[in-house]
């Protein structure tokens, strides 16, 4: 054998382990199909790809050691996320010709452009002698002739393979065992139309996870800008199911000041978009911080967990509903010696008022409060009187002083100018947003400027805040 020949066989043979790496691996086969962009140096890339193998063959494990069966991939634009998921689908047909792929992306073209590139990579032709393409990896998938539209097409030997659909868009019929969401938000401007977001999520729920396919290894992918506490991935984080999701979410730049891809975006072009951007949007794409974060007003609760402090005395806040639409919200606290406080029970409801006094009586009858506050505005004062009756008649306690207070003082003001207290002074539970999920929401999503529907649980939290904080602020009657 002359050294010619050594090298072709040398090449011949590099060229087998590489088809098998690629079979075996995601990464390698990401190497493989693109070079050029898949290096070893950009990790972020070879974590993604880890990650969807991890999640596609079971080896992704909760805290429990469960498997994740649902990913949501929130890395900033132009880093690859989507050229790989786009990946993940050949790659995912190579593996098995009878996965069923449905991809969903915010309007028909880009479905479209999704899938395209999907159908076409499996489809490439080798250019030189020695160049690996899909087929010498998979020798055995083909796309079947005369079903290749853009959109829906199917593998040799399948009925269905492969289905793309703009949000919104009709995929009945079709189900699927690979679910995946990819971009489905155009921009900043549809990020803030919450009743696009609503379409969208109801979209989401009613018609794409209704085409998931029972069967033994099934998973859904959710790949997005973080834009609102209301987009898809906000919604399912804040759903009781948020825990069954797998988050992988990668910032462009570290608390340190390390770029996540210094090839790809380097410190001199962030810096200049930090220039020029707007501040939100900047914020929502390259950190995963959403645009309605921005103007929350309370950054930061403190937590508690396990033994309570001493207290020197329980007490409770209620702000009574004023109309029908408003909630009664009334908050157990407990009230330490160096003038701190323990939220210990809420009562936030609409429910109206023979349903509420005898739930608040209950409240404090319950958790032994030594004094009511009981805002007597609007109906207060008679609200007040009927509680007080009832702990007689019902539970017969006058353990509780109940007094009820008139609230001159601007809502609004007293809110905004006691939130530092609030965030710093008063204690939550650590599980506060299982235990009242409503006044947890309301809480975390009450905005500083404006478009705030209700202030009832910002209300009587502040009010906490007024009387352990800086003493009392009102005239009583």
């Amino acid at each position: 054998m002359n050294a010619e020949q050594a090298e072709v066989e040398l090449l011949d043979a590099l060229i087998e382990e590489r088809k098998y790496l690629s079979r075996q691996s995601f990464w390698e086969y990401c190497k493989t199909r693109a070079p050029e962009f898949y290096k070893e140096g950009r990790h972020h890339l070879q974590v993604i790809c880890e990650t969807l193998q991890a999640l596609y063959e079971g080896r992704l494990l909760n805290s429990k050691g469960v498997p994740y069966e649902n990913l949501i991939m929130n890395i900033p634009p132009r880093h690859g996320k989507s050229r790989t998921l786009i990946h993940f689908c050949e790659w995912g047909l190579g593996d098995r010709q009878d996965n069923r792929i449905i991809t969903a992306s915010y309007n028909e073209d880009l479905a479209t452009v999704f899938s395209r590139y999907t159908r076409d990579g499996i489809s490439e032709e080798k250019v030189y002698p020695h160049e690996i393409v899909y087929s010498d990896i998979f020798p055995k998938v083909k796309v079947k002739k005369g079903d290749s539209s853009y959109r829906q097409w199917a593998l040799e030997g399948q009925h269905f393979s492969y289905k793309g659909a703009g949000l919104g868009g009709s995929i009945t019929g079709k189900g699927g065992n690979i679910l995946i969401v990819d971009d489905p938000i155009k921009n900043a401007a549809e990020a803030q139309n919450e009743n696009a977001l609503d379409k969208q999520w109801q979209w989401f729920t009613d018609t794409f996870l209704s085409r998931q396919e029972q069967t033994d290894r099934s998973i859904k992918i959710v790949n997005m800008t973080r834009w609102s506490k209301k987009d898809i991935c906000g919604r399912i984080l804040d759903s009781k199911r948020a825990d069954e999701w797998y988050v992988l979410m990668m910032p462009a730049m570290d608390e340190e000041g390390n770029m996540l891809c210094p090839e790809l975006l380097n410190r001199k072009n962030f810096d200049a978009l930090v220039d020029f951007m707007d501040e939100a949007i900047l914020n929502a794409n390259y950190y995963q911080r959403p645009l309605d974060l921005k103007g929350r007003l309370y950054k930061a609760f403190k937590t508690y967990d396990g033994e309570l402090p001493a207290f020197k005395a329980i007490k409770c806040y209620i702000d009574t509903a004023d109309t029908g639409d408003d909630y009664l919200c009334g908050i157990v606290y407990g009230e330490t010696f160096d003038n701190e406080a323990y939220v210990l029970d809420v009562l936030f409801t609409k429910a109206p008022m023979e349903e509420t006094e005898p739930a608040t009586a209950k409240m404090l009858y319950t958790n032994k409060v030594n004094h009511a506050y009981i805002e007597s505005n609007g109906g207060g004062r008679g609200f007040a009187r009927s509680v007080e009756k009832i702990l007689m008649e019902e539970y017969g306690s006058n353990y509780t002083y109940i007094e009820p207070f008139h609230q001159s003082n601007n809502k609004i003001a007293r809110i905004l100018s006691n939130s530092t207290w609030v965030m710093n002074h008063i204690y939550f539970p650590i599980n506060w947003k299982d235990k009242w999920p409503e006044y947890y929401k309301a809480m975390t999503e009450y905005q500083r400027e404006g478009k705030n529907a209700h202030d009832d649980a910002p209300d009587a939290t502040t009010g906490i805040a007024e009387k352990v904080g800086v003493g009392d602020t009102f005239s009583f009657d």
